[in-house]
């Protein structure tokens, strides 16, 4: 049985808010207490699942104390690591966390890469891409590396084109050609997938995918690749927090040859290893 803490959206919201006050705050916190579990924020797919499969088949022989707790959305992990509220995090690629840490002054650091969740095209209302019709909708997560990581992968099946430069900060306004005159939605990215009924058509985060019963090699429309895409999910701690001996076992165990297996059995191309 999975022993994972779950947190509402109000809890959420309130752990957001409550960043200011606790930076600051007291030394016994969950990062520098290193006596004590690891926790790690990770959102609850697969980034949980594959923390709960090294909790529960791996931590003990590695001497890990590991304590998982599951977040929602893509704000709260990086803020409560930063407060110390948690040890460590795991739900993010470089991009997003460096646009993050930009734009909210955090200092938030890679530990390791772990594997890629490939961005995909879905609709339950075409079977093709090239079904769509002008006009048509379509859904786009509304952060800025994962709105420019969804636009990119329109643009790598021909069915935008973005002006040269735009890279992963690219917004609807660095398309220079639209054939289908396709109108975007920008929402959180975890609404995404709840949105295909609404829509077109949805650009959808992987570990939402999954989330929603979807099957990215078999259901998207477009899916991104694994070849060369600087998108990896890694874990994550504070500065400072790098050569934490619990963050160093933790890391080890991601990418050993346990949980590469364990991935590729699980989730059968929708998560790749990347290691």
């Amino acid at each position: 049985m999975r022993n994972t803490a779950k947190f509402t959206t109000a809890v959420l919201a309130a752990g957001a808010l409550t960043l200011g006050l606790t930076a600051c705050g007291s030394d016994k916190d969950s990062a520098s207490d290193t006596s004590g579990p690891l926790v790690v924020a990770a959102s609850p797919t697969p980034h949980a699942e594959i923390l709960d499969y090294v909790k529960d088949n791996l931590a003990k022989d590695a001497g890990l104390d590991l304590e998982v707790k599951e977040f929602t959305d893509y704000v709260t992990p990086n803020t409560a690591t930063e407060d110390g509220s948690v040890g460590a995090n795991y739900f993010q690629t470089q991009p997003y966390l460096d646009e993050f840490n930009k734009k909210n002054g955090t200092h938030i650091v890679s530990v390791v890469d772990v594997h890629l969740e490939p961005l995909g095209l879905y609709s339950h209302k075409v079977k093709k891409a090239d079904d769509l019709k002008s006009g048509a909708t379509v859904a786009v997560p509304n952060d800025t590396v994962n709105e420019g990581r969804a636009l990119q992968l329109l643009a790598a099946n021909g069915i935008i084109t973005l002006k040269d430069g735009a890279g992963t900060a690219a917004t609807p306004s660095d398309i220079t050609e639209n054939p289908k005159k396709l109108e975007f939605k920008e929402l959180e990215a975890a609404q995404t997938p709840r949105s295909l009924d609404d829509v077109d058509a949805a650009v959808v985060n992987g570990n939402y995918a999954i989330e929603a019963d979807l099957k990215p090699a078999q259901d998207a429309l477009v899916l991104e690749s694994a070849k060369g895409n600087p998108n990896s999910n890694l874990l994550a701690v504070k500065e400072g927090h790098e050569d934490d001996p619990r963050v160093k076992k933790l890391a080890k165990l991601l990418n050993s040859p346990e949980v590469k297996k364990f991935i590729e059995d699980t989730y059968a191309g929708a998560v790749l290893p990347s290691f």
